[in-house]
Formats: structure tokens, sequence, C-alpha cells
């Protein structure tokens, strides 16, 4: 089978004994920069699908490096063109040669700090494949394979341009199904991370990022971890290892992004041990029925918030949990009471654990048959309930140290079934933790979550709840 170099779909390419083969001729234009009468390269496959992507290629290159080549001619004959036309051509050429190779571009400067002689080796050993006895390599292959063109500045990436992008292309299936507010959030975090990045170490072009200037900014940090008069807040090392994180995965998402998956990444390996304990305390089950459960206690407060309140204190859910309930979430009419906590679109989940049902015993069963529907005034708005509960809680003095908040409740929730004996299985699952140990059931049955969670459920006067 031989196909003519010019014959629709498949110009350029010619099939010899079942593989293919690249074959152009070099056009007249370019004669007095390249004295060729013929470019010709095997595609090194048997596949016309392969083939045509690889050709495509080839031809971008050699496109490129005829105009680089026009370029630099006219330069030197007194034609004003600018150097960086010039360097960006090659680059594009040398790029798209790389990749017909099966290669990512990488400079030198790229390949000796990685440091893996046998890639160098393997791209060297590419060079030689198709050569003819005697015959040398191509010199634009070589630049190609072994990184002797210089990334010019106009094809590289500033950081603050990188995070953009990130945000609006890369990113898009890890905001799918986040809310507004969790969208909001998310965002924001990864803005501080590249915010605290540059204003340390500039806003670099991301192809430049050295090793050298991770390790510079990873020492940075150390610096704000110590605490010291200047510093009397230090740094913990699990926001630490968030912010260099962001980095990390910007850089490597970057590059996956634009065919670069086996760049080597500056941030690798970067990771500060060291225990950070919660300040956030538990409510003390005394201090709960003797002071929080009393009745007419919150009865100034709106139904919302203290049905909100109620059912925190009795599921050991997550503010944001509870808010976002939907009605098909609430259901109160069943042989066991429940909520219903699951993911759904536009509406994530901490963790996949998360979800899980929670039987309503005690308080919150009798708060949460005043909102049946749930919480449409709050949903997606967490942050507006803890402060008004935080509000009420400080004008009445129920907070009984500093590092006592609303989510209090959930760790004094996990230490009462602690306390009680719960099942390790059962603790984890009410309160949607991963279980390391291995599972043998389900969680045991609704009936049964509800028998145990009756073991530590305040008591409470019928006089607690007041709807307004």
């Amino acid at each position: 089978m031989r196909v003519k170099p010019n014959s629709g779909q498949d110009k350029y390419l010619i099939n010899r004994g079942g593989h293919w083969h690249y074959q152009r001729r070099v056009p007249g234009k370019f004669n007095y920069v390249d004295d060729r009468v013929l470019v010709r390269k095997s595609l090194d496959t048997s596949s016309l699908e392969i083939a045509r992507i690889r050709r495509d290629a080839l031809v971008s290159a050699d496109d490129a490096y005829w105009r680089s080549m026009v370029l630099e001619a006219d330069e030197n004959g007194g034609v004003t063109a600018t150097t960086r036309k010039v360097q960006n051509s090659r680059y594009e050429a040398a790029v798209k040669r790389a990749l017909v190779y099966g290669y990512v571009y990488k400079t030198v400067e790229t390949l000796v700090e990685e440091g893996d002689a046998w890639a160098v080796v393997d791209r060297l050993q590419s060079l030689k494949t198709n050569l003819k006895s005697g015959e040398l390599p191509k010199p634009q292959d070589t630049l190609a394979l072994l990184g002797g063109v210089p990334v010019p500045d106009i094809a590289k990436t500033k950081i603050s341009k990188v995070l953009e992008i990130y945000l609006a292309e890369i990113a898009f299936d890890d905001q799918y199904n986040k809310s507004p507010n969790q969208k909001d959030k998310w965002e924001k975090r990864k803005r501080t991370s590249v915010k605290y990045f540059i204003e340390r170490m500039g806003d670099l072009f991301i192809e430049d990022l050295s090793r050298e200037q991770a390790l510079a900014y990873r020492a940075w940090w150390m610096d704000k971890m110590i605490e010291s008069q200047e510093n009397p807040r230090p740094a913990k090392p699990n926001t630490v290892n968030r912010h260099i994180g962001n980095m990390r995965t910007l850089y490597q998402r970057y590059f996956e992004h634009i065919g670069q998956e086996e760049r080597t990444n500056p941030f690798r390996n970067m990771f500060f041990k060291g225990e950070t304990r919660s300040s956030v305390l538990a409510f003390p089950d005394k201090w709960v029925r003797q002071k929080i459960l009393q009745p007419g206690m919150f009865s100034d407060l709106s139904t919302d918030l203290q049905v909100i309140l109620y059912t925190l204190i009795e599921t050991g859910a997550r503010m944001s949990e509870i808010i976002n309930l939907m009605p098909e979430d609430i259901r109160l009419h069943g042989s066991v009471p429940h909520i219903s906590i699951k993911p759904r679109q536009k509406r994530e989940l901490k963790t996949p654990d998360s979800e899980r049902d929670i039987p309503l015993v005690g308080v919150a069963y009798i708060a949460m048959q005043a909102r049946p529907e749930g919480f449409e005034k709050y949903r997606d708005k967490g942050e507006l309930v803890s402060a008004n509960l935080m509000k009420a809680f400080r004008n009445r003095n129920l907070l009984p140290t500093q590092n006592h908040v609303i989510y209090s409740f959930r760790h004094s929730f996990e230490k009462r079934m602690q306390e009680a004996n719960l099942d390790y299985g059962l603790r984890c699952l009410l309160m949607g933790h991963k279980n390391d140990r291995p599972a043998y059931g389900d969680g045991g049955s609704m009936e049964y979550r509800r028998e145990e969670l009756l073991k530590i459920a305040h008591p409470f006067s019928s006089e607690l709840f007041i709807s307004n």
C-alpha cells in the first residue's frame, strides 16, 4: 500500500511496508534558508489515525522552523523582525517536534535538574532509531529532544495567570457540585495560598519555578511557625501544609493540563509533621443540662435557630449538614424518625463518609417537628447561623471558656458516645468519620442506632421548646 503524499486528509503521508512516513517537499519560498529538497521522517506507527496526528505535529513544527529561519535571515539582512518572534517560533517548533518523538519538551536545565540520566539516554536513543549508517541527527531534532531551545518569555505564563486558568478551566470538576457558598470558600483558599507565594517570591513564570525557590518559600514558612516576640501567633503545621499543598496542586494540575505530565514538581515531598491539637473543647454534660437546656433560655430566638441548636446537640452533625437539609431528608413519620445527610448536585459533603442517616432522639426529635421542611432561610448560610448563635451564647454567658464555640456540640456528642462505650464503628458512622477498621456490616439497623443514642440523650423539660 502506498498513499501519495498529497492525497486529501493523508497529505504528506507515505506507507512503506505497513509503516507510515512523513514526506514533504520544502516550499520554494524557503529554499534560500533550507537547502533540502524533501523532508522525510518515519512516524513509527502502523496506525493511520496516529500517523495523521504525528503528521500534523510535524507540519506545524516545520512551518514554525521555516518561519524562524526566515526571520533570522531577515534580521541578518537588515529587515526588521523582532528576536522575540524568532525565539517563539523556534520554541514552538521544538515543542511539536519533541511531541512527534513521543516526549514532552524539556529545557536542558530541566533535564539536568531532574538528574535522570536514563531519561536522557532514552532521548538520545530515539534520535538514532531511524538514522542510516553514518548519518547524523538533524540539528532541529537534537535541539528538540535535548532541550536546546530556551523557553521565550512570550511562551511562559505567570503564576497569577495560571491561577485564573486553574479556576476557570482546570478545576471545573472540583467546583461542579459545590454550592455558591462552598465554591466561594474553596476559591478563597486557593487565592490566599497563591497570594502568600507571590507576596514572598514574586509573580514568577511558572515554567521557571525551581526547587531552590520552592525551598526558599518553605524556609519562609518555617520562620512563621516559630513563636517569638515579633510572631506571638505562629502558623500551625496544618495551615502551612495546606498553603504549600495548594501550590503543589496548582503546579501539577497546570502542567498536566498542557500535556507535560512528566514535569518534576518543585514542591514535591514538602510536608511539615507535628501534632496540631484542636483548641475547641466539648461542652460538659452538666453544663448543657443545667444551663443550655433550661426552659425559656432561647425563647427570644427565631424558631429556625432554636431547632438548629437543639438538633446539633443530639445529632452531632455539622452546622452545614443541618441547615442544608431538604424536606425529603427529614423523615419524621417512619418507625425510626431520622435525618438523612447526603450529597446532591450543588451541595457537596465534607467527605464521602459524611453520608449517613442519624436517628432523631430527645430534644432533637421534638424540635425538628417544628421544621419538617428544613431551613430555607438559612440554606448555604452557615456563617450567619454560627454568628447568631455565638452572639446568643455570649449574651447569656453560656460559653464555659474562650475555646468553646457552637461546633463544641459536635465534640460533646462524640465524647458522650465514647464514654457510654458505644461501638466504635457506630460512632464513626454517626459522626461521618472514616472507619479504618475492617467493615463487617452496614452500621446496624436504624432501630439499633436509635436505642444506642437513647443511652446518651440529655433529659429535657417539656416546656423547653417555644415556637414563635
